[in-house]
Protein backbone atom coordinates (compact mmCIF):
# COMPACT_ATOMS: atom_id res chain seq x y z
CA UNK A 1 0.00 0.00 0.00
CA UNK A 2 1.30 3.38 -0.70
CA UNK A 3 1.62 6.19 1.86
CA UNK A 4 -1.70 7.70 0.40
CA UNK A 5 -4.19 5.23 -0.56
CA UNK A 6 -7.54 6.46 -1.36
CA UNK A 7 -10.54 4.39 -1.72
CA UNK A 8 -11.75 3.77 -5.75
CA UNK A 9 -15.50 4.51 -6.41
CA UNK A 10 -17.65 3.25 -6.54
CA UNK A 11 -20.06 0.48 -6.46
CA UNK A 12 -23.04 0.18 -3.95
CA UNK A 13 -21.84 0.49 -0.25
CA UNK A 14 -18.32 1.46 -1.26
CA UNK A 15 -18.12 4.44 0.47
CA UNK A 16 -19.83 3.44 3.61
CA UNK A 17 -18.11 2.37 6.82
CA UNK A 18 -19.29 -1.30 7.90
CA UNK A 19 -19.17 -2.58 11.75
CA UNK A 20 -20.34 -6.04 11.59
CA UNK A 21 -20.41 -8.74 14.57
CA UNK A 22 -17.40 -10.48 15.04
CA UNK A 23 -18.72 -14.55 13.73
CA UNK A 24 -15.72 -16.20 16.25
CA UNK A 25 -17.48 -16.55 19.81
CA UNK A 26 -13.90 -17.24 21.31
CA UNK A 27 -12.44 -13.94 19.85
CA UNK A 28 -12.32 -11.44 22.38
CA UNK A 29 -12.76 -8.70 19.80
CA UNK A 30 -16.44 -8.77 18.83
CA UNK A 31 -16.72 -6.56 15.94
CA UNK A 32 -15.24 -6.28 12.52
CA UNK A 33 -14.51 -2.92 11.18
CA UNK A 34 -14.25 -2.46 7.36
CA UNK A 35 -12.86 0.41 5.03
CA UNK A 36 -12.77 0.65 1.53
CA UNK A 37 -9.06 1.26 1.10
CA UNK A 38 -7.47 -0.76 -1.64
CA UNK A 39 -9.33 -3.89 -1.89
CA UNK A 40 -10.65 -3.31 1.18
CA UNK A 41 -9.35 -3.55 4.99
CA UNK A 42 -10.78 -5.96 7.89
CA UNK A 43 -9.91 -5.11 11.34
CA UNK A 44 -11.15 -6.77 14.39
CA UNK A 45 -12.18 -4.61 17.03
CA UNK A 46 -13.58 -4.13 20.56
CA UNK A 47 -16.40 -1.54 19.94
CA UNK A 48 -18.14 0.05 17.31
CA UNK A 49 -16.85 3.41 17.61
CA UNK A 50 -14.06 4.77 19.78
CA UNK A 51 -15.82 6.70 22.26
CA UNK A 52 -14.39 6.95 25.79
CA UNK A 53 -11.39 4.93 25.06
CA UNK A 54 -8.98 3.88 22.30
CA UNK A 55 -10.43 1.02 20.54
CA UNK A 56 -7.30 -1.98 19.86
CA UNK A 57 -7.76 -2.99 16.08
CA UNK A 58 -6.30 -6.35 15.00
CA UNK A 59 -5.94 -6.22 11.35
CA UNK A 60 -6.84 -9.39 9.28
CA UNK A 61 -7.45 -10.90 5.70
CA UNK A 62 -9.94 -9.07 3.99
CA UNK A 63 -11.50 -13.21 3.47
CA UNK A 64 -12.59 -12.97 7.16
CA UNK A 65 -15.21 -10.61 6.46
CA UNK A 66 -18.54 -12.75 6.69
CA UNK A 67 -20.12 -13.70 3.22
CA UNK A 68 -23.27 -12.62 5.43
CA UNK A 69 -22.77 -9.79 7.84
CA UNK A 70 -24.42 -9.13 10.56
CA UNK A 71 -24.06 -5.19 10.59
CA UNK A 72 -24.76 -3.56 13.54
CA UNK A 73 -23.21 -0.01 12.28
CA UNK A 74 -23.14 1.86 8.55
CA UNK A 75 -21.98 5.22 7.86
CA UNK A 76 -21.26 6.98 4.47
CA UNK A 77 -17.59 8.29 4.15
CA UNK A 78 -16.75 11.72 3.08
CA UNK A 79 -13.18 10.63 3.35
CA UNK A 80 -10.95 7.82 4.07
CA UNK A 81 -7.13 8.52 3.61
CA UNK A 82 -3.74 6.71 4.90
CA UNK A 83 -0.73 8.95 5.12
CA UNK A 84 2.09 7.16 6.34
CA UNK A 85 1.29 5.49 9.62
CA UNK A 86 -1.94 6.33 9.98
CA UNK A 87 -5.58 6.30 8.49
CA UNK A 88 -7.79 9.62 8.42
CA UNK A 89 -11.27 8.52 8.84
CA UNK A 90 -14.31 11.28 8.14
CA UNK A 91 -17.75 9.98 7.97
CA UNK A 92 -20.96 11.87 6.78
CA UNK A 93 -22.78 12.96 9.70
CA UNK A 94 -22.86 15.60 12.09
CA UNK A 95 -21.43 14.39 15.52
CA UNK A 96 -18.85 11.07 16.13
CA UNK A 97 -17.48 11.58 12.55
CA UNK A 98 -13.72 12.12 12.90
CA UNK A 99 -11.52 9.53 13.69
CA UNK A 100 -7.99 7.94 13.00
CA UNK A 101 -6.34 4.42 12.71
CA UNK A 102 -3.31 4.48 13.99
CA UNK A 103 -0.56 1.88 13.54
CA UNK A 104 2.29 1.49 15.96
CA UNK A 105 5.03 -1.04 17.04
CA UNK A 106 5.73 -2.23 20.44
CA UNK A 107 9.24 -4.53 20.67
CA UNK A 108 8.36 -5.74 17.25
CA UNK A 109 4.73 -6.16 17.74
CA UNK A 110 2.43 -4.71 15.49
CA UNK A 111 -0.51 -2.96 17.26
CA UNK A 112 -3.07 -0.53 15.69
CA UNK A 113 -5.13 1.77 17.91
CA UNK A 114 -8.90 3.48 16.38
CA UNK A 115 -8.76 6.79 18.47
CA UNK A 116 -11.24 9.79 18.28
CA UNK A 117 -10.58 13.40 18.75
CA UNK A 118 -12.30 12.60 22.11
CA UNK A 119 -10.11 10.41 23.08
CA UNK A 120 -7.31 11.80 22.37
CA UNK A 121 -7.65 14.98 24.20
CA UNK A 122 -8.36 12.35 27.30
CA UNK A 123 -4.89 11.40 26.63
CA UNK A 124 -3.35 15.47 27.07
CA UNK A 125 -3.42 16.74 30.45
CA UNK A 126 -3.97 20.80 30.29
CA UNK A 127 -0.83 21.34 31.68
CA UNK A 128 2.24 23.44 30.97
CA UNK A 129 5.75 22.28 32.33
CA UNK A 130 7.79 24.31 34.32
CA UNK A 131 11.26 26.10 32.93
CA UNK A 132 12.48 26.44 36.37
CA UNK A 133 16.11 25.04 36.51
CA UNK A 134 15.82 21.40 38.76
CA UNK A 135 17.40 21.42 41.63
CA UNK A 136 19.17 24.69 41.49
CA UNK A 137 21.27 23.34 38.80
CA UNK A 138 22.69 25.67 35.86
CA UNK A 139 23.42 22.43 33.62
CA UNK A 140 23.08 19.17 34.14
CA UNK A 141 24.86 15.81 31.97
CA UNK A 142 22.67 13.01 31.66
CA UNK A 143 23.70 10.23 29.82
CA UNK A 144 21.50 8.41 27.10
CA UNK A 145 22.01 4.89 26.67
CA UNK A 146 23.17 3.96 22.80
CA UNK A 147 20.25 1.65 22.46
CA UNK A 148 17.75 3.99 23.17
CA UNK A 149 15.45 4.98 20.32
CA UNK A 150 13.81 7.85 19.95
CA UNK A 151 15.37 9.40 22.66
CA UNK A 152 14.47 12.20 24.91
CA UNK A 153 16.10 15.88 23.64
CA UNK A 154 15.54 17.96 27.27
CA UNK A 155 14.50 20.77 24.65
CA UNK A 156 13.51 23.05 27.25
CA UNK A 157 15.20 21.80 30.55
CA UNK A 158 19.47 23.12 31.04
CA UNK A 159 20.43 19.79 29.85
CA UNK A 160 23.14 18.45 27.68
CA UNK A 161 23.13 14.58 26.63
CA UNK A 162 25.94 11.88 26.10
CA UNK A 163 25.42 9.25 24.42
CA UNK A 164 26.56 6.21 26.25
CA UNK A 165 26.58 2.29 26.40
CA UNK A 166 24.98 2.46 30.19
CA UNK A 167 24.90 -0.97 31.98
CA UNK A 168 20.97 -0.43 33.43
CA UNK A 169 18.23 2.15 32.48
CA UNK A 170 18.17 4.22 29.52
CA UNK A 171 19.04 7.61 31.27
CA UNK A 172 21.55 8.41 33.82
CA UNK A 173 24.15 10.86 35.53
CA UNK A 174 27.66 9.87 37.31
CA UNK A 175 29.61 10.69 40.03
CA UNK A 176 33.56 10.58 40.54
CA UNK A 177 33.10 8.83 36.84
CA UNK A 178 30.99 6.45 38.71
CA UNK A 179 27.08 5.83 37.66
CA UNK A 180 24.87 6.98 40.66
CA UNK A 181 21.30 7.03 39.07
CA UNK A 182 19.40 5.38 36.05
CA UNK A 183 15.84 6.11 35.10
CA UNK A 184 14.70 2.88 32.69
CA UNK A 185 11.84 4.55 30.43
CA UNK A 186 8.55 2.34 29.16
CA UNK A 187 5.50 2.84 27.05
CA UNK A 188 3.09 0.94 28.45
CA UNK A 189 3.15 -1.89 26.13
CA UNK A 190 6.66 -2.46 26.36
CA UNK A 191 6.11 -2.44 30.23
CA UNK A 192 3.60 -4.77 29.61
CA UNK A 193 5.62 -7.30 27.55
CA UNK A 194 8.32 -7.17 29.60
CA UNK A 195 6.80 -7.79 31.83
CA UNK A 196 4.97 -11.10 30.51
CA UNK A 197 8.54 -12.18 28.88
CA UNK A 198 10.24 -12.14 32.10
CA UNK A 199 13.06 -9.66 31.01
CA UNK A 200 11.67 -6.80 33.32
CA UNK A 201 12.13 -8.78 36.39
CA UNK A 202 16.32 -8.82 35.41
CA UNK A 203 15.69 -5.06 34.50
CA UNK A 204 14.84 -4.42 37.77
CA UNK A 205 17.53 -6.17 39.34
CA UNK A 206 19.74 -4.31 37.71
CA UNK A 207 18.32 -1.23 38.67
CA UNK A 208 18.57 -2.07 42.03
CA UNK A 209 22.56 -2.05 42.36
CA UNK A 210 22.89 1.30 41.70
CA UNK A 211 22.54 3.94 44.57
CA UNK A 212 19.30 5.40 43.01
CA UNK A 213 17.08 4.54 40.08
CA UNK A 214 13.56 4.21 38.95
CA UNK A 215 10.87 3.04 36.20
CA UNK A 216 8.93 5.90 34.39
CA UNK A 217 6.13 4.93 32.55
CA UNK A 218 4.73 7.23 30.06
CA UNK A 219 0.90 6.57 30.34
CA UNK A 220 -1.64 6.11 33.36
CA UNK A 221 -1.88 3.52 35.81
CA UNK A 222 -5.64 3.23 34.91
CA UNK A 223 -5.04 2.51 31.25
CA UNK A 224 -3.49 -1.37 32.92
CA UNK A 225 -6.89 -2.28 33.79
CA UNK A 226 -8.05 -1.29 30.14
CA UNK A 227 -5.76 -3.64 28.14
CA UNK A 228 -7.68 -6.41 26.21
CA UNK A 229 -4.69 -8.60 24.74
CA UNK A 230 -3.92 -9.80 27.99
CA UNK A 231 -5.19 -9.76 31.77
CA UNK A 232 -5.16 -6.55 33.56
CA UNK A 233 -5.05 -7.87 36.89
CA UNK A 234 -2.16 -10.22 35.76
CA UNK A 235 -0.52 -7.18 35.19
CA UNK A 236 -1.25 -5.42 38.16
CA UNK A 237 -0.26 -8.14 40.47
CA UNK A 238 3.26 -8.08 38.40
CA UNK A 239 3.58 -4.65 38.98
CA UNK A 240 3.16 -4.82 42.54
CA UNK A 241 5.04 -8.31 43.39
CA UNK A 242 8.10 -5.97 41.53
CA UNK A 243 7.89 -3.04 43.87
CA UNK A 244 7.61 -5.24 46.86
CA UNK A 245 10.58 -7.17 46.10
CA UNK A 246 12.79 -3.84 44.83
CA UNK A 247 11.14 -1.22 47.08
CA UNK A 248 13.64 1.14 45.85
CA UNK A 249 13.38 1.06 42.43
CA UNK A 250 9.96 3.22 41.74
CA UNK A 251 7.92 2.52 38.89
CA UNK A 252 6.16 5.92 38.19
CA UNK A 253 3.20 6.71 35.49
CA UNK A 254 3.51 10.18 34.53
CA UNK A 255 0.53 10.10 31.98
CA UNK A 256 2.00 12.03 28.72
CA UNK A 257 5.34 11.61 27.19
CA UNK A 258 6.21 15.31 27.65
CA UNK A 259 5.22 14.83 31.59
CA UNK A 260 7.65 11.38 31.68
CA UNK A 261 10.47 13.26 29.97
CA UNK A 262 9.80 16.32 32.17
CA UNK A 263 9.79 13.93 35.70
CA UNK A 264 13.17 12.15 34.41
CA UNK A 265 14.63 15.15 34.34
CA UNK A 266 13.63 16.51 37.78
CA UNK A 267 14.55 13.01 39.15
CA UNK A 268 18.28 12.88 38.13
CA UNK A 269 18.95 16.48 38.74
CA UNK A 270 17.40 15.63 42.33
CA UNK A 271 20.00 12.36 42.25
CA UNK A 272 22.77 14.67 41.07
CA UNK A 273 22.58 17.01 44.12
CA UNK A 274 22.29 14.19 46.25
CA UNK A 275 25.45 12.61 45.58
CA UNK A 276 27.14 15.81 45.15
CA UNK A 277 25.85 16.17 49.17
CA UNK A 278 26.68 12.74 49.96
CA UNK A 279 30.62 13.17 48.66
CA UNK A 280 31.23 16.60 50.65
CA UNK A 281 29.85 14.90 53.65
CA UNK A 282 32.41 11.63 53.11
CA UNK A 283 35.25 14.24 52.69
CA UNK A 284 34.24 16.47 55.98
CA UNK A 285 34.08 13.25 57.89
CA UNK A 286 37.54 11.64 56.62
CA UNK A 287 38.61 15.33 57.42
CA UNK A 288 37.26 15.31 60.79
CA UNK A 289 38.37 11.51 61.40
CA UNK A 290 42.16 12.08 60.56
CA UNK A 291 42.36 15.44 63.00
CA UNK A 292 40.98 13.42 65.44
CA UNK A 293 43.64 10.76 65.59
CA UNK A 294 45.98 13.24 65.23
CA UNK A 295 44.91 15.09 68.01
CA UNK A 296 45.10 11.78 70.19
CA UNK A 297 48.67 11.07 69.21
CA UNK A 298 49.68 14.58 69.81
CA UNK A 299 48.23 14.64 73.24
CA UNK A 300 48.86 11.50 74.75
CA UNK A 301 52.41 10.84 75.30
CA UNK A 302 53.94 8.20 73.61
CA UNK A 303 55.01 4.66 76.24
CA UNK A 304 58.78 4.02 76.76
CA UNK A 305 59.83 1.40 75.37
CA UNK A 306 60.50 -2.06 77.86
CA UNK A 307 61.93 -4.83 77.12
CA UNK A 308 59.92 -8.04 77.18
CA UNK A 309 60.28 -11.67 76.46
CA UNK A 310 57.28 -11.57 74.55
CA UNK A 311 57.29 -12.51 70.90
CA UNK A 312 56.71 -9.15 69.10
CA UNK A 313 53.83 -8.87 67.82
CA UNK A 314 53.05 -9.63 64.25
CA UNK A 315 51.04 -6.86 61.84
CA UNK A 316 47.44 -7.35 61.28
CA UNK A 317 46.37 -8.41 58.20
CA UNK A 318 44.37 -6.36 56.21
CA UNK A 319 40.59 -7.11 56.59
CA UNK A 320 38.09 -8.67 53.79
CA UNK A 321 36.16 -5.87 51.59
CA UNK A 322 32.84 -6.94 52.54
CA UNK A 323 33.91 -5.76 56.15
CA UNK A 324 34.89 -2.25 55.50
CA UNK A 325 31.97 -1.82 52.98
CA UNK A 326 30.28 -2.42 55.50
CA UNK A 327 32.07 -0.46 58.18
CA UNK A 328 31.75 2.57 55.42
CA UNK A 329 27.78 2.25 54.91
CA UNK A 330 27.23 2.01 58.51
CA UNK A 331 29.27 5.29 58.83
CA UNK A 332 27.42 7.13 55.95
CA UNK A 333 30.54 7.03 54.03
CA UNK A 334 29.07 6.40 49.84
CA UNK A 335 31.07 3.24 48.38
CA UNK A 336 30.20 1.39 45.52
CA UNK A 337 27.97 -1.35 46.17
CA UNK A 338 30.55 -4.50 44.39
CA UNK A 339 34.19 -4.41 43.12
CA UNK A 340 37.44 -2.19 44.33
CA UNK A 341 37.59 0.46 47.10
CA UNK A 342 39.25 3.62 46.65
CA UNK A 343 42.29 4.14 49.00
CA UNK A 344 40.42 6.51 50.92
CA UNK A 345 37.78 4.28 52.28
CA UNK A 346 40.74 2.22 53.41
CA UNK A 347 42.59 4.84 55.01
CA UNK A 348 39.59 6.11 56.72
CA UNK A 349 39.05 2.35 57.83
CA UNK A 350 42.62 2.10 59.21
CA UNK A 351 42.56 5.34 61.45
CA UNK A 352 39.20 4.40 62.68
CA UNK A 353 40.70 1.29 64.23
CA UNK A 354 43.84 3.49 65.37
CA UNK A 355 46.20 1.85 63.04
Amino acid sequence: MTDVDRFASPAPDARDMLVAANPDPSSRLGYLLRLPLGGGMVFRTSGTWPRTKALYCYPVDVDEWPAEPEIVERAPIRSCVRRGAAIDLILERGRENRSQIVFTTARGREAVFWQSPRTRKQARPNVTTPTARAAGIASLQILVDTREQYAYRFATQQVSTVKYALPCGDYGITADDRLVAAVERKSLADLVSSLMNGTLRYAVGDLAALPRAAIVVEDRYSQVFKLDWVRPAMVADGLAELQVRWPDVPIVFCETRPLAEEWTYRYLAAAHAWAETERAVTDRMGIALAAKQAKVSLATPLPTPQPTDQPTAQPTTAPPTAQVRAWANAAGILVPERGRLHGDIWQAWRLAQGQ
